[in-house]
């Protein structure tokens, strides 16, 4: 079994596989020429993007720079907005939905660490070679999502439509589905309502209505 099926099945690869670290290799190349891109050299950023991952949907902006560690397993869908210094670490699959907003800073990991030192420094293969491994777990983010700054979303974990994320969370648990949460580690704070319309807040709506 090749060691990128391995990821995929959830159970310890090698990550220092020549056949990774190309894929690796060409994804970080790529991911350093699209930071280097100015913010109207949509042409040029938008073939890139295409070429770093496995699904890039139409109107999806990343403002840059960013870094995805395989890009090939990722799947970002329609009408996404990324601000500045986007970490996507996808050994295992991501999955993004439409018409999500991210806030600076955001960070996607999936691959866990063995919690001793000792095996995460070394562990043997079926025929004793040392080999340094680990394993990764997939991460899922739905449609109409908004993440405040500095949110870390950490392995293995679903977020469902319409969440909230406040800034500085660190999501470690499943969050469903329209719900405000934030912390760390990230909690469900509350439901999120028809109360929390901007037509109650008259005073930051001015002149502007909500579409009906």
């Amino acid at each position: 079994m090749k060691e990128e099926e391995k990821i995929f099945k959830g159970i310890l690869f090698c990550p220092g596989d020549p056949e990774l670290k190309a894929i690796k290799m060409r994804s970080h190349k790529l991911s350093a020429q699209y930071s280097q891109t100015e913010e109207d050299d949509i042409e040029i950023r938008t073939a890139l993007a295409k070429m770093i991952l496995k699904e890039f949907g139409e109107g999806s902006f990343m403002q840059g720079p960013v870094f995805f560690h395989y890009g090939v397993h990722t799947r970002i869908g329609k009408r996404n907005f990324f601000n500045y210094n986007l970490t996507i670490q996808d050994d295992a699959p991501v999955t993004i939905g439409n018409d999500n907003n991210f806030g600076p800073n955001t960070t996607i990991v999936t691959p866990v660490h063995p919690m001793l030192p000792g095996e995460r420094r070394i562990m043997l293969d079926k025929d004793g070679n040392p080999k340094h491994l680990c394993y990764a777990k997939p991460v899922c983010i739905g449609n109409d999502c908004w993440f405040g700054a500095n949110v870390i979303v950490c392995p293995g974990v679903t977020i469902g439509d319409g969440c909230v994320i406040g800034a500085g969370s660190v999501v470690t648990r499943d969050i469903p589905p329209m719900t405000f949460a934030a912390g760390n580690p990230c909690r469900v704070i509350r439901e999120i309502t028809e109360k929390d319309s901007m037509v109650y807040k008259p005073d930051v709506l001015a002149d502007y209505q909500v579409e009906k």
